[in-house]
């Protein structure tokens, strides 16, 4: 997953919004539900409902000429496809996110702090367990996080998006039961003009069998 998100990406993604497996603006994603709850509590990833209503779109143009097309819900539900097409139609590579804490750095020391725990083998937020750095490699000591422009829109007829948001952010992942995985991705925040956040969202890989639109 993300394999393909090193270095900045800062193309615009311009006007159209590409539909991909069928999930634009407008639209739902049907999800099947024992892709989390076969893993009880072991997991900390929960979703109480099997339907996401999609409200905007976010697109993520990288250097090398692949895409990340991220789908959201009103309360940031984020639905994941990773393509090597501006279309989506060579999307492969599936995830779903659901937002765990977000919060306002108020000093300098908070802002490094951070910056240093991304850079981290390994990630252990208060309530959570540890997670394990899942990009590069985990006997890397220190390693930079991947950096990227992304513009989220939320009408699929407009020429320009509402926000474009530069993040900073690693993924980290632990092991499950019956051989799955759970994820979590850290990132700083900055949309542009607005106050910088740092924000965790835990999710899990989807198959393409695994929800419909």
């Amino acid at each position: 997953m993300f394999g393909k998100l090193f270095g900045r990406g800062g193309k615009p993604a311009g006007p159209g919004l590409p539909i991909v497996r069928n999930v634009t603006i407008g639209r739902t994603v049907v999800l099947d539900p024992l892709a989390w709850r076969r893993f009880g509590s072991a997991a900390r990833f929960t979703l109480d409902r099997d339907t996401l209503s999609i409200t905007a779109q976010g697109v993520v143009a990288l250097d090398d000429g692949a895409f990340v097309h991220r789908f959201y819900t009103d309360d940031h539900i984020m639905f994941q496809a990773v393509s090597d097409d501006r279309e989506g139609q060579l999307a492969n590579d599936f995830t779903l996110f659901a937002p765990w804490s977000s919060e306002y750095p108020g000093t300098a020391g908070e802002r490094a702090d951070w910056a240093d725990r991304l850079r981290a083998p390994t990630f252990m937020p208060p309530d959570l367990p540890a997670y394990r750095r899942f990009w590069f490699s985990e006997d890397s000591v220190d390693q930079a996080p991947v950096i990227f422009w992304e513009e989220v829109f939320d009408d699929r007829e407009a020429q320009a998006p509402y926000a474009r948001l530069y993040q900073s952010c690693m993924l980290f992942h632990r092991d499950l039961p019956d051989e799955g995985r759970e994820l979590l991705l850290a990132i700083t925040l900055e949309p542009e003009g607005g106050e910088r956040s740092h924000e965790i969202m835990i999710g899990l890989p989807l198959s393409a069998g695994e929800f419909s639109a």
